[in-house]
Formats: C-alpha cells, sequence, structure tokens
C-alpha cells in the first residue's frame, strides 16, 4: 500500500466554503525560486560561505517522505537546531490547484552536509484551509508571508514578505514540467519562502500565515517544537 497523509481540509472560495478530505500521496519541496535572480545568487553566495552547498540549478525540487507531512499542533525534532520557514504550498485536489500556507522546517546543524537530508530530518507542519489558485492569480503578487516565533516569552516578527519575492506558481509548475514533474491530484509542493528578520534560529513557537488583502482573508497554522535530546 503507497504511502500518504490523509486529513479534513476546508475549501474556501468566493461562494464559500467546504470541508471535505484530503489524500496526499507526494511532497515536493521548491528551493532557490526567488524571482530576483541577483538577490539569489546573492543568497547562494552567502550560503556557500558557511557550507552550504550550492544548487546545482534554480529552481531546484526537493522530495521529501510524504509521512513528515504535519497538521498537528507540535512537532518533535532533534536538539535545537532546527527552524520553520512560512511557505505558500500549492495543492492538487478534485482537479483543481488550491493554494495554502506550510513551513519548510528544516535541520539547519545537518543543512550544510546536504539540503535533502536536512528537510526530510523535520516534519513539515501545513494549514487546513485553502484558496483556488484562480481566485487569487489576478492580484497574486499582493499576497503576503508571514511568521512569529518566541523568544523570550514574547512573540516576534521572525518573517514579513510578499510572495512578489518568489517565481509565480505558473512558472513554478512549467519549470517543473520542465523536469518531468507534475502536480497531480494528491501532490502538494512548498513554493518558496521570504528572508528570516535577523539570524535563523531556532525558536519553540512557529506561527506562519499567508494574506490576501484583496480579499481580506488570512490562512494561517502554529505549532510548537518539542527538541528530542541528543544522547550516546
Amino acid at each position: 500500500m503507497p504511502a500518504e497523509v490523509a486529513f479534513d481540509a476546508t475549501f474556501t472560495s468566493r461562494s464559500g466554503s467546504e470541508r471535505a478530505p484530503v489524500r496526499v500521496h507526494k511532497v515536493i519541496v521548491g528551493g532557490w525560486t526567488g524571482r530576483d535572480k541577483a538577490a539569489l545568487q546573492h543568497h547562494i553566495d552567502e550560503l556557500s560561505k558557511i557550507g552550504v552547498k550550492a544548487p546545482s540549478k534554480t529552481p531546484l525540487f526537493y522530495r521529501v517522505g510524504v509521512s513528515r507531512l504535519s497538521t498537528a499542533d507540535a512537532i518533535e525534532v532533534i536538539g535545537d537546531g532546527s527552524s520553520g520557514e512560512v511557505e505558500y504550498v500549492l495543492l492538487n485536489h478534485g482537479g483543481r490547484i488550491w493554494v495554502g500556507a506550510g513551513s519548510d522546517h528544516t535541520d539547519r546543524v545537518v543543512e550544510h552536509m546536504g539540503i535533502t537530508v536536512a528537510k526530510q530530518l523535520c516534519d513539515k507542519p501545513v494549514a487546513t484551509e485553502f484558496w483556488p489558485l484562480d481566485e487569487v492569480e489576478p492580484h497574486w503578487d499582493q499576497l503576503r508571508l508571514r511568521s512569529v516565533i518566541v523568544e523570550k516569552g514574547a512573540e516576534v516578527v521572525y518573517q514579513d514578505g510578499g510572495v512578489a519575492g518568489l517565481i509565480s506558481p505558473r512558472e513554478l509548475l512549467a519549470k517543473l514540467a520542465e523536469e518531468g514533474g507534475e502536480l497531480a491530484e494528491g501532490v502538494l509542493m512548498f513554493g518558496g519562502t521570504c528572508g528570516a528578520i535577523g539570524s535563523v534560529r531556532y525558536s519553540p513557537r512557529f506561527r506562519f500565515e499567508l494574506t490576501d488583502p484583496v480579499l481580506n482573508r488570512t490562512i494561517s497554522h502554529g505549532y510548537d517544537i518539542v527538541p528530542v535530546p541528543i544522547v550516546g
């Protein structure tokens, strides 16, 4: 029996909301999806200085086991060397492409050894609400990504940026198709993130959201990060 993750989701459109079961059998993480190529290269160069291998091309599509997908309110991680990052996600459900929000939580300690391994080590939390892509596409660049962490008992804005800094969903899907991939039914893809405010760092709590200021709606989710002790 193929691996899959099932959960109930809310599909919200201009005509209302509908609750329906979702079955995801494949998760793709789109990396290096920045729209500004000069800024993207600068980011690659900076990461190379700390040992993170430069991508062979951009964008790059990573795979993680579908069992890493989570809608829980808490995830367990190895030690305190991981961090979340808010991303828009795309889901093919019922023959239609939907937009949601998730966190590409990644082990930063292992990242310099291999990005694919670092991503596979952590669960990928997603919100359970989605919007039709065709409803937000006309004003796509006005959507915003935001995340909040907890430091010294207080909430701190960790990321705050527009999706305009990332290549569009249609371009991302076209790039995926060039590599023989497809956002088929039951496939979920992470589409990219914006930079952290300050350093990339661990927090015991991560809350993220995707906001549409035109249709005045927000998709959000938060989760606790519970470290598993490193022994031996």
